[in-house]
């Protein structure tokens, strides 16, 4: 039976569920070659084929110049599972050698503004959200909390706050759009502010702005000095 030396190790020295006990880090390089393949042949399991090509490479380094009529050569290994091998090793080969992009900067309103602007300048009904930044103020994400006219939804501190701390944000920068394209703020836009830049200081998560998005412009509460 195909793959049936596998089946005979004990459950808790199985590679998937090993991997599902101990994560992906408790796994033994030939046991995450072995998951990759899936299963062996009738003679050898998948964890006996990972490690033998393992052993004949020299090891997961020099895996990674091995060749695809070289892995045709074992037993066990055809045209599918060979190329899946060549593309998860080529896939961490990228992932070594490419540098992540660079998350943006917020420094000032405008940079908060032509990064939110696209999304949710133009929406036909009031969405609110919050810009979660790090300790230098780079964008973690943006996370739209509510739709609807606020004064009818009313957005809540803790909803904000939740956000932030599962992103581990230092700060955030709160944004809301106005349908009517007209981006002035409101006084409950001006009171929301305020409450929002209160729990934040309880929180140690700094308020630093609230951007209302119009058509195809914005405005800063901070630079407006209401808050």
């Amino acid at each position: 039976m195909k793959g049936s030396a596998v089946t005979r190790l004990n459950p808790e020295d199985r590679p998937r569920e090993k991997l599902q006990r101990a994560g992906a880090s408790g796994l033994g390089d030939n046991e995450l070659l072995a998951i990759l393949l899936g299963s062996g042949t009738a003679s050898a399991s998948a964890l006996a084929v990972a490690t033998a090509v393992l052993e004949w490479s020299g090891g997961l380094h020099s895996l990674l110049r091995v060749s695809r009529e070289e892995l045709l050569r074992f037993k066990g290994l055809g045209e599918a599972r060979a190329a899946q091998v060549l593309a998860a090793l080529e896939l961490g080969r990228r992932v070594m050698t490419r540098r992540p992009s660079e998350r943006l900067q917020v420094m000032g309103p405008t940079d908060a503004a032509a990064y939110l602007m696209p999304e949710y300048g133009s929406r036909p009904v009031e969405q609110f959200g919050a810009l979660l930044l790090d300790t230098r103020h780079r964008v973690i994400r943006a996370a739209l909390l509510s739709v609807g006219a606020l004064d009818a939804t009313p957005v809540q501190p803790r909803e904000v706050f939740r956000q932030a701390v599962l992103a581990s944000a230092a700060a955030v920068v709160l944004f809301h759009n106005h349908p009517s394209g007209d981006p002035q703020p409101s006084q409950d836009d001006v009171h929301l502010t305020a409450r929002m830049a209160a729990a934040g200081d309880l929180m140690g998560i700094a308020v630093i702005d609230h951007v209302i998005l119009g058509d195809g412009r914005y405005c800063s509460l901070k630079e407006s000095g209401c808050f």
